[in-house]
């Protein structure tokens, strides 16, 4: 077995980054669905809104920058273009959505897409004694799961 210059397995690292580079592309595609509902919402309910939608979108840009560089540290490539985005990713497109109920839905879509995703990184990353990766995925996870059950309960759903 081969280590990197951060003590992991090369082989398992470049697997984690590919998984790193699927997440990242829907996570692109995410923080553009919550760009567009932010823009477009309207309703009764837009003040609140558009609030939320502007700070689930700025956390989402965190954790974007946050993937990448991730990717560089494993030594892999972020996936960097839209083309590459379209290519990668199955979060649901969220296009000219302006209703209340339609947006918390895709919300919730998307991070129930995304938490598949990180589970199976998690894992990985678990059987690869990576605790940088681990550790990231736990910690979205964690925060991911809340927000859902914030979006459900705001729908008046069960999780």
């Amino acid at each position: 077995m081969q280590l990197n210059s951060i003590g992991l397995d090369v082989t398992k690292s470049k697997s984690l980054s590919k998984d790193l580079n699927q997440l990242l592309a829907n996570f692109q595609r995410y923080y553009q669905n919550l760009r567009g509902i932010h823009w477009n919402i309207k309703g009764k309910r837009f003040f609140d809104l558009h609030v939320k939608f502007e700070e689930l979108y700025t956390d989402a840009n965190l954790k974007v920058d946050e993937i990448a560089e991730r990717i560089l540290t494993l030594g892999g490539v972020p996936l960097h273009t839209f083309e590459d985005y379209i290519e990668n990713s199955r979060v649901p497109v969220g296009k000219n959505i302006t209703k209340d109920e339609d947006a918390i839905r895709l919300i919730v879509e998307s991070l129930s897409e995304l938490l598949v995703i990180e589970r199976a990184i998690l894992d990985a990353s678990d059987e690869a004694s990576d605790e940088g990766t681990n550790s990231m995925m736990s910690e979205f996870i964690t925060q991911q799961e809340k927000t859902v059950w914030m979006m459900k309960a705001w729908l008046a759903e069960e999780i």
